[in-house]
């Protein structure tokens, strides 16, 4: 009798349990392509399959991009310069400006100036204000000149940084170029791998969907302690009417082996 409730049991459980099954792959894949243009310089092959340092793996042609940047900074240098002598410049004519003013009205309304000697006055108070609306005016334009050089001076850093390309902690998978190889932007680099952990991906029914965050995981007829970490409620576009769901597991000494997973309701 007892023989018989233990089999019962085991049926109803194995009943309950849905079987799938997935390759064990790293936890995140980087498809890296090129942002910039330029001949490749370095491509470390030997760290292939290796576990990547801080160190770049890959090295795209920068020399022109520094130039332009040394030269840039140099410029914006001046120019900064340049505009605070303006300043000073400005403040000068704004404080002769002044007295200028005082000194016109002054004269205007004397009539013992003859209309001669008060439009000179006149004409030396408006050259003045010319000059210095004409100093501001140049100021305006430095300053301007400058927001483009370190809009560009950015754009420079950054596409030197883009030529260096560097993933610590990541496992490089393959070099899609090699030294010598001209890339422009979109040319595919490299791929790199994240296998400190793993992921199973499996596409569940849609009975399975609403019951799957709380079953019990089993791996390749092991009782684990893994739980679905991510869930689409959303039918796949490959898969018709299964749902994808994925499980972080720990990473496996060989990736891409094939796992048996059932989820089994508690």
């Amino acid at each position: 009798m007892i023989k018989l409730l233990l089999i019962f049991i085991v049926t109803a459980i194995s009943l309950n349990a849905n079987v799938y099954y997935s390759k064990i792959e790293p936890y995140e894949v980087r498809k890296i392509a090129s942002n910039v243009s330029g001949v490749v310089l370095v491509a470390h092959e030997g760290m292939l399959g290796k576990t990547l340092s801080s160190s770049p793996y890959l090295k795209i042609d920068a020399e022109l991009d520094r130039d332009e940047l040394k030269f840039t900074k140099e410029k914006l240098e001046y120019l900064k310069k340049t505009v605070i002598l303006n300043e000073n410049i400005v403040s000068n004519l704004d404080t002769s400006l002044e007295k200028k003013r005082i000194n016109y009205e002054r004269v205007k309304r004397l009539k013992i100036k003859s209309s001669v000697e008060k439009d000179k006055e006149f004409y030396d108070l408006v050259s003045s204000e010319n000059s210095s609306l004409s100093t501001k005016k140049e100021m305006n334009t430095l300053k301007t000149q400058i927001s483009d050089l370190e809009l560009r001076k950015k754009q420079l850093q950054r596409s030197i940084n883009d030529k260096s390309l560097s993933a610590k902690g990541f496992t490089l998978y393959s070099l899609e170029v090699k030294v010598g190889e001209v890339v422009t932007k979109g040319t595919p680099l490299a791929t790199v791998m994240d296998t400190k952990r793993a992921v199973l991906t499996i596409y569940l029914n849609d009975e399975d969907v609403l019951k799957a965050k709380t079953s019990v995981v089993f791996i390749d007829g092991k009782k684990t302690k893994y739980k679905i970490d991510r869930l689409l409620n959303i039918a796949d576009s490959k898969n018709i009417s299964k749902y994808m769901a994925q499980i972080i597991v720990k990473a496996p000494k060989i990736f891409s082996k094939l796992a048996k997973v059932e989820l089994k309701v508690k």
